[in-house]
């Protein structure tokens, strides 16, 4: 670990200014943007650190929304989907606005209740040249496309792949009421009988392996 430079220290913690909120290395907080028409940045605390003049400052890694991504904001990219760039920098800690958690894409897709303060990060993002690690994610559906989590599919019982109700020829609601669903494909296999059990599931929560899941 690098040394403090001279007249700083290190911190183990800062409490958000007008709250009982501590926040500490490795928590995610929403911080203040310049523009007070656009929503908070959200970043990952790496360090905090304050200096002789009690100037307290957090290094911090920023998440990037897809709309400020190299390519913007694209079909499967969810509401409250950030990419964690390469991009590092150094704030006044007072620009720090409230704490948030930023999940896992398969953690995220398992809450109950996604609340304000709830996002999911499933890419990490190069900042400089656009580049997303992993550059491959599975892909469902006939358009092929990752899973939305703000999208509602419906699985078929036969070959176990998902899919987006408008891309069978369904609309929401008529999916929300099935009891069961087999794609055109498997429409004609008769071992294909029972009901479907995993309904309210997702992509991403389904312990399944999906036979016919691609790679994008």
């Amino acid at each position: 670990m690098a040394k403090p430079r001279p007249g700083k220290k290190d911190l183990d913690a800062y409490t958000i200014r007008g709250t009982t909120k501590v926040v500490r290395a490795g928590d995610c907080v929403l911080m203040r943007p310049s523009d007070t028409g656009k929503p908070p940045y959200v970043a990952r605390i790496e360090k905090i650190e304050t200096d002789n003049r009690n100037n307290i400052k957090v290094r911090v890694r920023w998440y990037y929304r897809p709309e400020e991504s190299i390519g913007g904001r694209r079909q499967f990219h969810g509401a409250k989907e950030l990419f964690l760039s390469d991009h590092y920098d150094v704030q006044s800690a007072h620009t720090i606005e409230g704490k948030c958690t930023v999940h896992t894409f398969k953690n995220y897709t398992k809450l109950e209740n996604v609340g304000a303060e709830d996002y999911y990060c499933r890419f990490e993002y190069k900042a400089a040249t656009g580049g997303f690690t992993p550059d491959r994610v599975a892909v469902y559906c006939k358009c092929e496309m990752p899973y939305n989590p703000d999208d509602l599919m419906v699985q078929c019982e036969g070959c176990k792949d998902w899919y987006h109700p408008a891309c069978v020829g369904m609309t929401i609601e008529e999916a929300k009421k099935l009891d069961r669903f087999v794609c055109s494909e498997c429409s004609s296999d008769d071992d294909v009988k029972k009901p479907l059990t995993a309904f309210s599931a997702s992509p991403a929560a389904d312990g399944k392996v999906e036979p016919k899941r691609r790679k994008r």
